[in-house]
């Protein structure tokens, strides 16, 4: 039997193209693998930035709870396994491997792309452990992202920005019509973006959706940090209030929402006496949030950071570079990496920039700059995975 790693090998080469939208390919092989649909509840959660932390949220509150409860992310910051959880354990690589064997089995000569690989193996994985309910994160968009050929039973659009503008448009409107691809029939759906595209509502109408805004942030005790977890979590309670046929408590919310933990969503570690904090912020509306709750202990400042090509890092430098004192740069082992020169370039002159050879001597470097104590590590998923194999 393929060891874990030769099956993610294999998956990279098997598909000629990396992230090919679409989902003729992962229906035809879905429909043989499941003929009648999932026999589990699903919550689907999309938008541009907060879908790791709101799915976090909802499946604490579910085990809080004692029900059986599974999760689909993306991507993983350590390990591969990451991507896959039941009741807030990550599953074993032969778990995963026995399910890519029977989707081998089934696609026959329909070529599937990494992602819908993982799509599948989810599915089957909690399938096999009879979870009640799984939360299933988008990768991409919504309407033609791989999550999207089940049918969910709760659609949840945490908040629109642009990102990713080459598949999903370069507006909000074009974007929230994406995202929105997600909302079926006489369900319903919960979107906590504060300004929603007009879009949204439009296809909510067209398709006959319940949809539901939520602009009130949770105020009881948080497990993760930023003002934005508020509306996170304020937008995982009310999806799973949509779901009546599991009663919870609400203490059980309040307990749920308090021991949520997520690597990489403001993580902080203590150094050497330093402060280091870690956020996978990787779009300007995410660096606006990481800014926003750095700012509210000012302190001199260091950042390392780098990002991929296709990002706007003139605008996310921008927004942040008012409380960072000195930047080290880093280079991304992927091909979305942007050259280090081309990084450079980003900044302007009055930014204390220093280009490093790798992760490992920019983390050095940090610890030994006596006047800066705090350390910030972010700009993509691929940055905070590094920094974390090296602390």
């Amino acid at each position: 039997m393929k060891k874990l790693n030769d099956w993610l090998d294999y998956q990279q080469n098997l598909h000629a193209v990396g992230i090919d939208l679409g989902l003729e390919r992962i229906q035809k092989v879905y429909q043989t693998l499941f003929p009648s649909g999932v026999n589990f509840k699903v919550i689907t959660v999309a938008g541009t930035n907060g879908k790791g932390s709101t799915v976090a949220f909802i499946g604490s509150i579910y085990q809080q709870a004692g029900i059986k409860v599974a999760s689909f992310t993306s991507p993983h910051i350590n390990q591969y396994n990451e991507r896959f959880s039941v009741n807030g354990m990550q599953v074993s690589d032969q778990q995963i491997c026995t399910a890519f064997e029977q989707i081998e089995q089934a696609r026959e000569n329909t070529s599937l792309t990494y992602f819908e690989f993982s799509t599948l193996a989810a599915l089957l994985i909690f399938t096999h452990a009879k979870v009640e309910i799984a939360v299933l994160e988008i990768g991409l968009g919504g309407r033609l992202d791989s999550v999207n050929v089940v049918d969910s039973d709760v659609a949840v659009i945490t908040n629109i920005d642009i990102d990713h503008t080459d598949y999903l448009g370069n507006t909000r409107e074009m974007i929230g019509f994406e995202k929105a691809g997600i909302m079926r029939a006489n369900m319903p759906c919960i979107c906590g973006d504060l300004n929603p595209p007009k879009t949204i509502e439009a296809v909510a109408k067209k398709m006959k959706a319940f949809l539901t805004f939520v602009n009130t942030p949770y105020m009881g005790d948080i497990g993760l940090q930023g003002e934005h977890q508020q509306r996170n979590a304020a937008l995982a309670i009310e999806a799973i209030k949509q779901l009546p046929e599991f009663s919870i408590t609400q203490n059980q919310f309040f307990n749920g929402i308090k021991n949520t933990k997520l690597a990489g969503r403001f993580q902080t570690k203590k150094i050497n006496g330093k402060m280091v904090i870690l956020d996978v912020a990787h779009n300007p509306a995410a660096v606006q949030v990481l800014s926003s709750t750095l700012k509210q202990n000012k302190q001199p400042t260091i950042a390392i950071f780098s990002a991929l090509e296709d990002k706007n890092i003139r605008e996310m430098i921008s927004i942040i570079s008012p409380i960072i004192d000195e930047w080290l740069l880093v280079p991304l082992d992927t091909e979305r990496a942007i050259s280090m020169q081309d990084l450079t370039q980003k900044f302007s002159l009055s930014d204390r920039v220093t280009a490093c050879e790798d992760m490992s001597s920019a983390i050095h470097r940090a610890l030994k700059t006596k006047q800066l104590q705090r350390i910030v590590i972010f700009g993509s998923f691929y940055v905070v995975t590094d920094a974390l194999k090296i602390l």
